[in-house]
């Protein structure tokens, strides 16, 4: 027999089955892990505490409104796995000769990670970090948007960076999200920055979403784009399987790693 499960082991796994699909109940909480109803009921409330679940009759579904992002330093190691699969894949469908736009986050750096020692591309970004990535790579020609500085995002947004935009064109625009669900598309937080990424989908021919599992099922406060801007979406094992099959019957290419 298994050992059994911590209190923050079996909460843990109670997250990963809420983001692989949309609900969770105490009895399926009591059926999987072994536990009472009263335990089950007490991790709920645990999470729900820490604005990591939303209560509903029964059981529980994840936030509707999501907790503030913290900062890309503070997160670039969570699902780093996952982050580093996709940014393999997504680097993947990037030929030699292109011109591509890379946003920012964590996942997006992961891809400019695995385009070291690539000839033949340029390279157009607003993200720091993407730039201290490629900073001096010989077959990269690497083209930088400047503007106002987000710190904890180390993005440059703005005015400036949305007007450099319009002079730009890629041919695969690759962006991570924030959230992402079947009714609202990819929603931001943000709005300054969201006004932005807009202007960086409209920069490119194809655009290409990079997004470990922990997006999908969530919605954020401001409408970034409905999921007819994605043609393709590079995501993990753990994406739920629903949203996945609904998004290729949509017409976009999933890719899963």
């Amino acid at each position: 027999m298994n050992p059994p499960f911590s209190n923050q082991e079996r909460q843990n796994e109670i997250l990963q089955v809420l983001h692989r699909g949309q609900r969770i109940s105490t009895g399926e909480i009591c059926a999987q892990f072994r536990v009472s109803e009263a335990t089950a009921r007490r991790d709920l409330e645990t999470l729900e505490q820490a604005g990591k679940v939303q209560r509903v009759h029964g059981g529980a579904i994840l936030p509707l409104n999501l907790p503030p992002e913290q900062p890309i330093l503070q997160r670039q190691d969570e699902q780093l796995n996952e982050k580093m699969g996709i940014g393999r894949a997504a680097a993947g469908l990037i030929n030699d000769g292109e011109t591509i736009f890379l946003g920012s986050g964590s996942t997006v750096l992961e891809v400019a990670r695995e385009l070291k020692g690539r000839q033949k591309l340029t390279v157009i970004t607003n993200s720091l970090p993407v730039i201290n990535a490629l900073a001096g790579q010989e077959g990269i020609n690497l083209v930088c948007l400047g503007g106002m500085l987000r710190e904890s995002e180390l993005s440059f947004i703005g005015h400036i960076t949305e007007q450099s935009l319009a002079e730009v064109r890629a041919d695969k625009v690759v962006m991570g999200t924030r959230a992402i669900s079947m009714e609202h598309g990819l929603t931001h937080e943000f709005l300054p920055e969201t006004l932005t990424d807009r202007a960086i989908l409209r920069s490119g021919r194809e655009v290409v979403i990079v997004a470990d599992h922990s997006k999908f099922g969530r919605e954020a406060t401001v409408l970034l784009a409905p999921l007819s801007a994605i043609h393709t979406l590079v995501t993990d094992e753990k994406a739920p399987g629903e949203f996945l099959k609904a998004a290729r019957k949509a017409g976009i290419r999933v890719i899963i790693v």
